[in-house]
Parts: structure tokens; C-alpha cells; sequence
């Protein structure tokens, strides 16, 4: 879910602009205002039966187009002109790796819909762990509380009394920099002529600007950065009727991925882009009451069966009458985000119908056949690759061992000691077992590499412990493009695999070999659903043209821990780079 726009800086004193290959970055201050507005839209007609026909994609093989980046003379190998060495920022702060960016929770019809909503969120912990918030509904009035920080953090028992009712709406978010502000944090609660209404978002609308741009002409003023505020002031100011066609009206304007869920006074909308993006399913508690969720391991927690997926386009309205289905026009291929199997979703979900440890766990077979190698043991870097290192150390037939050990305990500041320690991040993050490592050949095996810093640190910790070799097995294919569909990724040119071959990549992490998923492989592990997968950050097809971007840089977002700036923020993008030489994105 897109937190802030690209002309929106994270600092509000902020007077600097960060240095990079390509130029300075320019901040831009945060627009603070209000919410409601009075402006008008014409209304749209309304789909009563979920449609089965697809529309073929038609964007596809969009060319590249990178700006030249003017190297910085460093001596080492050649990777290293375009990287800073590790040494000149070793903060904890990194965004080396990809980012799912919230989840969110809807449960109607049970006395205890703030306690259960509180649950499942903190069974989403994973996807988001800078704020959290609940809005739950009684006797026409909406209650709201949200802030900043893990769920637990959040919330405590004097906190969920004051959140009363039978039907709740909850969010996770992980934000980038700057947008923890407790004003971003969802779900957001908007009062307009019929009512209050409640929102919680997962996703990234391509169209953002633009709508935000035409919503501001017409007077709206806005109080947040983030997109999912727009969608409110589309509803606000539809002229449709009734209430569900207002949702209708202004899913049909919106451009990219969402899977949303409303809370009105009377009742519990759940929605889904017409291209599924990302992940929403429905379950069901024995007392009858309706659960959606991001993943099915928040079904599982408090005790909701699993039903089924809310269909890409379809809109599930859930009132005292029952549950009633309708969709959005037109509907397109199902494009579902193959990262959700990769990393972002925990191994006991069910996402798109598949088993995240059945995926994960085959990735690590056909890497074993993929990629042999002579070796004493594999291990994983945790938590996202230990399923993978599993199947490749069973099709091997070689040991699995915990090599690394992971914090799950550092804060989100350190203090640092006044003598530097080398890859000080990443070591209070992971801690090697000599006992493991020591005078073997060792297998590591990853969910991915972003830009390839923290892969070397980790090589080094590991070297560090004594290991003879170290052979890097990663449980994706290169990343050479961005993500504009709610996921956390840096801007191309800091993508190593996107400039570099898998050899260069090698050396710069310091690696004895290297080896990646195959594409090809990939698709023929999801077999004839493979077309309705999302892969564009490996192969470039992107299902929905991605023209307002937001693309970031170096140090721009905060991560879960190894170097970069959490005082940066959102830039603009350069039009060159945006669009190819046909209109189409780079």
C-alpha cells in the first residue's frame, strides 16, 4: 500500500537532499491538511454476478530504459563503482531487501470482533510492523484506535474495551520512511453526508497522482500521504446510490493493486482489484461470523475456517441479511504476486489457493537440481529462506543445519560503540554457529537479493566463522525491476541483477558460486496458472503499466535492520525514466 507520494518528503525540517550516482534527491515538504470535500464525479453502473470471461493481457515485454549512472572511480572489482563500499554505512537501517507493505482484517457477527481482530493482526505481524489499528462499529458509531508500532504495542486490554461492537476492520502496515506518523496509520475513518466509513488498504494504486491531482482542483483537501485516502474521497463524493455503488464507483477509477475492506455503521465490505494482486480470503467462525483476511494463518488463529478467496473484481458485502457478491467491470487475467510464495507470507498459509510450504519447499528441490554443488552442509538465511534450504538439502541429500541464528529481539534504535565494528547491523541481526560452519563447504540459501549489500555481509559473517566455502542458492530469479503493485522495492538501477550478470554478482558478494531460480522453472512449478502470476519484477511484463511511479533510492526506506537512512524519503522520478521511447515504463 503506497504511503506517500513521490514529491513528499519523510522529514518535515528537512533542508538536505541525499547524494547518489544519478544527481541529488530532492525533498519536498508533506501536505497537512484536512479531509472532506464537495467536488463531483459522475456515477458508474454496477455489475450484479461475478463475471467468469477474462480479458488477455495486453501489456507485455515493456522495454527497458535505464539512465546511464556515471561510476565513481573506486579501486576492487567493477560492481563496486556503483555501490558505496559497506564500510561508509553500516547503520542499522537498510532497504536491501523487499518489503511487503500491510495486511488487513475484516470479521462481522461476533460479540468479540476487536479482541479476535486483534488476534488475526497479530498473526499478519510480518507483513507490516510500523503501525496497527482497529475500527469496529455499535449502535451507528464507528470507534477507532491506531498507532504506531507492533500490534501488542498498540493495543492492551483498557484499549480493546473501548473498542465495542460485533464487526471490526484491522491493519498492519510496514511504512517507509516517514509515513509511521500516526496520521498514516489505518484503518482511516472518514464522516461524509451518509455516514462514517472505515477503510484498511493493501496494495499500491498506479493512478494515485492523477486522481489526487483532479480531487484537489475540485477542492478535496487531504490530510494523510497516502493513497488509500483518495479512495474515501472518491466515495465521498460519488452521486451513486445506494452506499455499495459509492464502493463500486470508485473501485471502478482506481489503477493498480488494492484489497480492501470497509466498515460502515450496518455493514462489512471486502474488495479486490480485477487483476488480484494481492492476497484476500474469507473464512468463517463456528458462531457463524465472517473473517477476511490477507492470509489464511490468520483464519487459523482465531479459529475461522477457510471458505474460499475473495475473486479478483469481486465486491463481498456482508450484512444482517447475509453475504452478497457482485464484481467490477471489466475484469482482466488474474495476476496474483509470486513474491507472496517467494517471502512475504508465512509457510502454514494458503495464498492463491496454494500452499506456501509446498512452493518453497519444491523452489529448494529444483535449485538442488539446478544448481549442484560439492558440500558439507546447507543452510538457510532466516526466517523466509529455511523452507527452501530444506527441500534443497533433502533433494541433496545432504545436512540441514541452523548456521544462523536470528535476533528477533533488536529494537528498532542501538547504540553503537565509539570503536566502528565491521557489519555491525547484520550482526545484531544474525549470529553464526561456529560449530556449524567451521572448515566446511557450506550451501546458504536465500529468498532473494535486492542489492546485493547485505548477501556480501553475509557471506563475510559467515567466512568470518570459519566456513572453507560459501555457495549462495537463491529461491527467486534475479530481480530487474521494480514493483508498483504495494511491495517495498528499490528504484532498477539499484537492483545488482538488473545491471550486473550472475557471475559480477558473485564476486561482489564474495561468494565461491552462485546460483538463482530459473524463470522458466518457476513457471513450470505453478504450471497452467503460471499466466496468472505476477513475475514483472523478474521479467519486465507488467500486467498494469506502472506511469506515476514511485521509485526509491539508496538509503530512501526503512528495513528490518542492516544499513541506510530512516531519515529520507519519497523523490521524484525522472519522466526519462519513467517512460521508454513508446510511452511504456521502463
Amino acid at each position: 500500500m503506497a504511503a506517500c507520494s513521490i514529491l513528499r518528503c519523510s522529514s518535515k525540517l528537512c533542508q538536505n537532499t541525499l547524494q547518489n550516482p544519478t544527481g541529488p534527491l530532492q525533498h519536498y515538504p508533506l501536505n497537512r491538511s484536512g479531509l472532506h470535500s464537495d467536488s463531483f464525479l459522475p456515477a458508474h453502473g454496477l455489475c450484479s454476478s461475478i463475471c467468469s470471461s477474462h480479458v488477455p493481457n495486453t501489456h507485455k515485454n515493456f522495454p527497458s530504459k535505464i539512465p546511464t549512472i556515471t561510476p565513481r572511480a573506486q579501486a576492487g572489482n567493477p560492481i563496486s563503482l556503483f555501490f558505496p563500499q559497506e564500510e561508509e554505512n553500516d547503520d542499522f537501517f537498510s532497504d536491501d531487501v523487499i518489503k511487503e507493505e500491510c495486511g488487513v482484517v475484516g470479521i462481522y457477527g461476533d460479540p468479540e470482533a476487536a479482541r479476535l481482530c486483534y488476534l488475526a493482526l497479530h498473526a499478519l505481524q510480518h507483513r507490516g510492523q510500523e503501525g496497527a489499528g482497529i475500527v469496529t462499529a455499535t449502535d451507528g458509531i464507528l470507534h477507532t484506535i491506531t498507532g504506531v508500532g507492533l500490534v501488542a504495542d498498540v493495543f492492551d486490554e483498557s484499549k480493546l474495551n473501548k473498542l465495542p461492537g460485533s464487526s471490526a476492520i484491522g491493519h498492519v502496515r510496514y511504512s517507509t520512511a516517514g509515513s509511521s506518523m500516526l496520521k498514516n496509520v489505518q484503518p482511516f475513518v472518514a464522516g461524509y453526508k451518509f455516514g462514517s466509513l472505515g477503510v484498511a488498504h493493501n496494495g499500491n494504486l498506479v493512478n494515485y497522482q492523477t486522481l489526487r491531482a483532479r480531487l484537489e482542483e475540485n477542492g478535496s483537501i487531504f490530510n494523510t500521504s497516502s493513497d488509500t485516502e483518495v479512495v474515501l474521497h472518491l466515495i465521498a463524493i460519488s452521486k451513486a446510490r445506494p452506499f455499495l455503488q459509492r464502493i463500486v464507483n470508485a473501485c471502478e477509477q482506481l489503477e493498480g493493486a488494492y484489497s480492501m475492506v470497509f466498515l460502515s455503521v450496518d455493514k462489512l465490505v471486502a474488495v479486490r482489484d480485477p487483476h488480484g494482486f494481492r492476497p484476500l480470503v474469507m473464512g468463517r467462525r463456528k458462531n457463524g461470523a465472517v473473517v477476511f483476511a490477507s492470509e489464511t494463518c490468520a483464519l487459523d488463529l482465531i479459529e475461522a475456517k477457510y471458505e474460499r478467496e475473495v475473486n479478483p473484481g469481486e465486491v463481498l458485502v456482508v450484512d444482517k441479511d447475509g453475504i452478497s457478491s457482485l464484481c467490477l467491470l471489466p475484469h482482466q487475467q488474474r495476476k496474483a504476486c509470486i513474491f507472496e510464495h517467494i517471502y512475504f507470507s508465512l509457510p502454514n498459509s494458503l495464498v492463491f489457493g496454494r500452499s506456501v510450504y509446498h512452493s518453497r519447499y519444491t523452489i529448494g528441490e529444483i535449485l538442488a537440481d539446478e544448481a549442484p554443488v560439492d558440500c558439507d552442509v546447507v543452510i538457510a538465511v532466516p526466517d523466509s529462506g529455511v523452507v527452501a534450504a530444506l527441500g534443497y538439502a533433502a533433494k541433496a541429500n545432504v545436512p540441514f543445519q541452523q548456521g544462523l541464528i536470528r535476533s528477533h529481539y533488536v529494537g528498532r534504535t542501538f547504540i553503537e560503540p565509539s570503536q566502528k565494528i565491521r557489519d555491525f547491523g547484520v550482526k545484531l541481526k544474525l549470529a553464526p554457529v561456529k560449530a556449524v560452519l567451521e572448515g566446511k563447504r557450506v550451501v546458504v540459501v536465500d529468498d532473494s537479493i535486492v542489492r546485493g549489500t547485505t548477501s556480501s555481509k553475509i557471506v563475510r559473517l559467515i567466512k568470518g566463522a570459519g566456513a572453507k566455502e560459501v555457495h549462495m542458492r537463491i529461491a527467486s530469479p534475479p530481480i530487474t525491476g521494480s514493483c508498483y503493485y504495494g511491495v517495498d522495492t528499490p528504484s532498477r538501477e539499484e537492483l545488482i541483477s538488473n545491471r550486473f550478470s550472475i557471475e559480477d554478482t558473485r564476486k561482489f558478494i564474495g561468494a565461491d558460486s552462485l546460483a538463482f531460480l530459473p524463470l522458466e522453472r518457476l513457471r513450470k512449478l505453478l504450471a497452467h496458472e503460471a499466466p496468472t502470476f505476477c513475475d514483472a519484477c523478474f521479467s519486465g511484463e507488467y500486467p498494469v503499466p506502472p506511469r506515476e511511479l514511485k521509485i526509491k533510492r539508496v538509503g530512501d526506506f526503512v528495513d528490518d535492520g542492516l544499513n541506510g537512512s530512516v531519515e529520507s524519503g519519497w523523490t521524484e522520478t525522472p519522466k526519462e525514466q519513467v517512460l521508454g521511447p513508446a510511452g511504456v515504463a521502463s
